[in-house]
């Protein structure tokens, strides 16, 4: 999230970052065994004034993640109507861009007496303007980028993942660098 974070600073020049991010909804032991959709909707705001070094981004991503984990039981729609922020239909009213990050460990699908195989998906009619999701698999960390094709075109998503793997080898290689 620290990453994508400041790739988007990098491509809109905004120093407040704002992503959404789903979360299970299952902290109360009773629904752990019940089938259904629990899944709330956290935003993480990213301050990133001052050019600050990505160890210090990282601790204030750190920071905002676990304050909001504390208060993950409020309905994203009980924010909105708390924030009561000027409504547009053809936008979210907090955050126009997620991230998720799938810590479930990926196993085939096996269903009896029938063979299963993945195949690529359309990814650009997006609900969000823009969408990263990542997951570890044996291949190392995946990312996958999803969009609104109105605004974005293939070949920008295409550069913008390129930076974002660039952006990741640098913070790895140097951390401290703003």
């Amino acid at each position: 999230l620290a990453g994508f974070a400041v790739l988007l600073y990098r491509y809109s020049g905004q120093t407040d970052i704002a992503v959404g991010t789903p979360i299970a909804g299952r902290r109360r032991k009773e629904f752990e065994e019940l089938v259904g959709f629990f899944v709330n909707t956290l935003v993480m705001r990213t301050d990133l004034a001052g050019d600050p070094p990505f160890t210090e981004v990282l601790r204030r991503v750190r920071d905002t993640a676990l304050d909001a984990y504390d208060h993950q039981d409020l309905p994203f729609e009980r924010l909105v109507e708390e924030l009561a922020p000027a409504r547009d239909r053809s936008r979210n009213p907090v955050f126009q861009v997620m991230f998720a990050f799938l810590n479930v460990p990926e196993s085939p699908l096996q269903l009896e007496g029938l063979e299963v195989s993945r195949f690529p998906m359309d990814l650009r009619n997006e609900i969000f303007d823009l969408s990263l999701t990542m997951q570890m698999s044996s291949d190392g960390l995946v990312g996958t980028f999803s969009y609104s094709s109105d605004l974005f075109e293939t070949g920008s998503i295409e550069r913008m993942a390129g930076g974002f793997r660039h952006l990741l080898e640098s913070v790895v290689a140097d951390p401290a660098r703003p």
